[in-house]
């Protein structure tokens, strides 16, 4: 059989309409139901008509998890599963939902907690470059303080983070086909997230995790594992540490892994990980009706 990875993209892959069509599926809509109780606002309400409340991080982050959540509950009723997960940013934490460290509700709080955590940490600005010399790169960021490298996606793309004036200079410092700032409350992946890391770290401590019923590869430390304790510890470390989806992609190559399947919306991780591993099957859900298409393939 076709060894096969899912993921799961994080914060700006985000779209109005995502996860509408789940409502006619009852176990999606107890869970709609439910995430209501727990946050106090309708996940369907917000992605179905309200776009500018969608891009702000405290909306964001749950919505996001709940609908990839729902998306990868239906593929599992649909008999698919995967040999090994992992999630970019936020999308880790449905990969530790769908590999079973902890259940929908406990990663649904832990979700909103740090979404409550992140979008009070302002004052940070994060730019996406695509085309760039490494090595001048690589000087810039040793030498410019206050800006990190925050997401390391591929050997064309990356993205940095860190205070306004500090990420200013460093694109004036360097050549880069295209530089995008993106539309986010803060520094998220660097130093100038440690407070609202602190405080995340005391809440996970309280959480029991389970060991994963499939491999899991972390942010901070992209090695699979199926341990409990590991697990944890990886992600107290993700907050304030960069994306390593580079070496994300070269893992799952390691672990013969042959197909992955992007669960959420957008094409944003399959994109990156073609430049990294083009020999991957590469194949996308964004709906009820991706699944059935993968039902048929």
């Amino acid at each position: 059989m076709t060894k096969t990875a899912w993921v799961f993209p994080g914060q700006g892959s985000q779209k109005i309409g995502m996860g509408i069509d789940l409502l006619d599926l009852p176990a999606a809509k107890a869970k709609f139901k439910q995430a209501k109780e727990i946050l106090g606002w309708s996940i369907t309400e917000i992605c179905e008509t309200q776009k500018e409340k969608l891009s702000q991080t405290l909306y964001t982050q749950p919505c996001l998890y709940v609908v990839e959540s729902l998306l990868a509950d239906e593929m599992f009723a649909h008999s698919f599963q995967p040999d090994i997960v992992a999630g970019h940013s936020l999308g880790e934490y449905v990969a530790l939902y769908v590999a079973g460290v902890f259940d929908f509700e406990t990663g649904l709080r832990l979700i909103k907690k740090r979404a409550e955590l992140m979008n009070n940490a302002t004052d940070g600005q994060m730019a996406a470059l695509m085309g760039f010399d490494q090595k001048q790169l690589e000087y810039e960021l040793q030498k410019t303080e206050n800006v990190v490298l925050a997401n390391d996606n591929n050997s064309a793309q990356v993205v940095i983070s860190g205070r306004p004036e500090a990420v200013e200079t460093l694109l004036n410092n360097i050549k880069v086909k295209r530089a995008v700032k993106l539309n986010v409350s803060g520094a998220f992946h660097s130093h100038l997230m440690e407070s609202a890391s602190i405080e995340f770290k005391k809440v996970l401590e309280s959480v029991e995790f389970a060991d994963a019923k499939f491999p899991i590869i972390s942010n901070f430390e992209p090695i699979a594992t199926i341990d409990a304790a590991t697990i944890k510890k990886r992600l107290t470390q993700q907050m304030t540490n960069g994306v390593r989806w580079r070496e994300t992609s070269l893992e799952m190559q390691k672990e013969e892994v042959e197909k992955v399947i992007e669960i959420g919306p957008g094409k944003v991780l399959t994109g990156i990980i073609k430049r990294t591993c083009p020999d991957f099957k590469l194949a996308n859900v964004n709906s009820l009706k991706d699944i059935k298409a993968q039902v048929k393939s």
